[in-house]
């Protein structure tokens, strides 16, 4: 029994201040020189985690205090990347609770949670941003201890110790009144609260594989726990396979401890820790590296069913392959299918024409990380609208994934928060002031009536709401949902986009492309002002003339357009439209791009509903 170890993962919200949490214990744990630069969020190593301040994917890492090693791991607080938490919840033995002191326990906390409770985990609960002006602690504490109860809690996790710290300040204290110093509170608890690993080091070699990676040099490196016994550098191992296959002759020709930020080659390892090992190329997330004497694989931890797919298909248009260098059905099929093995969460299906894959996951968020990391690598990719999975139950009903939607929004704006959401099918379950001149609203609401609605959100609350979305389970089929009401301008022909023609169509709706922009026959330029599609040519220039009148030529001013996210895009767009995706554009664009097709397909659709 390894007395001197413990294994802690740290679950939040988004934005509650985990990563933040992390720096300062590696910090104030000396893991850092006092003349070392050090990033801001230095978890966050992935370009996109540190262009929007979210951790994407769970991390580990190991400070030392008191000669007792504490190995740390970072999880997603976003819900769309759930897989992530469910996978290294069983690498741990303890979880530190992070709670924003003004805004409570959110619905991605109640996620996160959940599922620690669900693994036998205790919860060390930290009410952090206590020196925020409108910290609120002792009501946070009551509504975390509400919310275990609700979570069937036993009786030891609803026994948990408080802290009450602020991350970004650097301290932890046990009462308010304390000074604010230093974190030796929290390393104390994590400590005398959390339970050593119990494996046993005698017993034949195990280790779950939990997450996996590439590596140019060392190739696969799958990280886990080791179950038991005692991993050595070179040793001959099996792997048995979540299927129960297994696949003999392999050895470890790499094993790595997590150090700091780092991870550091060591010789061997001890049932308990947290390491990282390479040399064997065939196994993959939920199988079980072992000793040639174990016979059974170690049980992974179940993983929630993804709600949400779109289709990804090569991408077709007149201005395909002029930015990006991976634009084949081979090479996309080929990123899928190893962005499917390393991400339990994402499901991969093949279509019948072999050119399109839908890809099946927990949410917008994640599928649209997902194409942003492709399109950085060079891909080109055309993406459908995003459509919700509804299955049969056992007497024949359609279900529908329904989420819990928790809104903060200013008491004026209430009003046409409901309204909105009442025309998505939502049904209201709860509604509170929650201080300040803000209400809280809560929803059920259908997966498929959000998709698209948070822009129109931010515009109705002024950009001061904010909206948190929670799967929360299957329900019956609610009816048809009004989708977006504006029709699309499209260009009638392909050349660069003219500021003359743009000036000129103004007033037929609001542009989203610029002049000189490429455009091509059916691809979307505008949002019309009526309901309707309509044709434009935003291509025409000004016939020159040889009069040199003052006055003759009128000054252009043009309204500056309207340029859609990744995620704004695949919101906004229709059944019968595409999002093309190249490392250096986003264009909306028609499934069909010639009028007489789109028209073919519109009344084969009017025919068939």
């Amino acid at each position: 029994m390894s007395t001197a170890l413990r294994n802690v993962a740290i679950i939040a919200h988004v934005d509650h201040g985990k990563t933040t949490l992390v720096d300062e214990l590696l910090k104030q744990s000396g893991t850092f020189s006092d003349h070392q630069k050090v990033n801001e969020r230095a978890m966050d190593s992935n370009d996109l985690e540190k262009e929007r301040g979210i951790t994407i994917l769970a991390k580990c890492t190991s400070v030392t205090w008191q000669d007792t090693r504490i190995n740390i791991v970072d999880t997603p607080g976003h819900a769309d990347f759930g897989g992530e938490v469910e996978r290294i919840l069983s690498m741990v033995d303890g979880v530190v609770l992070l709670v924003d002191a003004a805004e409570g326990p959110m619905p991605q906390t109640k996620f996160v949670t959940s599922k620690a409770l669900a693994c036998g985990l205790k919860p060390i609960v930290v009410i952090n941003k206590a020196d925020k002006a409108d910290a609120r602690p002792d009501w946070v504490v009551d509504q975390v201890f509400d919310m275990l109860v609700n979570l069937d809690a036993t009786e030891d996790q609803l026994d948990f110790p408080v802290l009450y710290a602020s991350a970004k300040q650097g301290w932890a204290i046990t009462n308010l009144e304390d000074p604010h110093e230093n974190m030796e509170t929290l390393f104390k608890l994590m400590i005398d609260v959390l339970p050593a690993p119990t494996e046993e080091v005698d017993a034949p070699f195990s280790m779950l594989a939990t997450t996996l990676e590439a590596d140019n040099f060392l190739g696969r490196i799958l990280t886990g726990r080791i179950h038991s016994g005692i991993a050595k550098v070179n040793m001959p191992v099996k792997v048995i396979t979540a299927d129960g296959k297994t696949i003999p002759n392999c050895r470890l020709s790499k094993l790595l401890a997590f150090e700091g930020l780092k991870r550091v080659p060591v010789t061997e390892a001890r049932a308990g820790d947290i390491v990282a090992i390479a040399g064997i190329p065939d196994a993959t997330v939920a199988d079980t590296i072992c000793d040639m004497s174990v016979e059974v694989g170690i049980e992974a931890q179940p993983i929630d069913p993804p709600t949400l797919a779109m289709t990804f298909t090569v991408n077709d248009s007149p201005l395909a392959g002029r930015e990006g260098d991976k634009v084949t059905s081979r090479m996309i099929r080929d990123r899928l299918n190893r962005e499917a093995e390393g991400n339990v969460a994402i499901r991969i299906t093949e279509n019948e024409s072999k050119d399109g894959f839908e890809v099946a996951g927990r949410g917008e968020l994640q599928l649209g990380v997902l194409i942003e990391n492709m399109r950085r690598e060079g891909f080109e990719l055309s993406i459908s609208r995003p459509r919700v999975l509804m299955h049969k139950d056992e007497s024949g009903t359609t279900m529908e994934p329904m989420e819990e939607v928790v809104i903060d929004v200013d008491e004026e704006h209430s009003g046409v928060v409901v309204e909105k959401m009442a025309e998505r099918k939502a049904e209201l379950t709860d509604m509170r002031p929650s201080g300040v001149g803000k209400t809280r609203i809560t929803f059920l609401s259908p997966s498929r009536g959000l998709i698209g609605y948070h822009g129109e959100f931010l515009t109705d609350t002024r950009g001061t709401g904010i909206m948190n979305r929670l799967f929360h389970s299957f329900g019956p089929y609610r009816g048809a949902i009004q989708g977006r009401r504006q029709g699309v301008l499209i260009s009638n022909g392909t050349g660069s986009a003219s500021a003359y023609a743009l000036w000129n169509l103004e007033d037929r709706g609001l542009m989203f492309v610029h002049p000189g922009d490429a455009l091509y026959e059916g691809m979307v330029v505008g949002e019309h002002t009526r309901s309707n599609d309509l044709e434009i040519n935003p291509l025409k220039a000004k016939q020159l003339t040889n009069v040199r009148a003052s006055g003759k030529d009128d000054a252009i001013k043009l309204t500056p357009p309207r340029i859609r996210s990744l995620e704004q895009s695949l919101a906004y767009i229709q059944d019968d439209e595409l999002v093309e995706v190249t490392p250096k554009s986003i264009r909306l664009r028609k499934r069909y791009l010639v009028s007489h097709e789109r028209k073919r397909f519109s009344r084969a659709k009017e025919v068939i509903g």
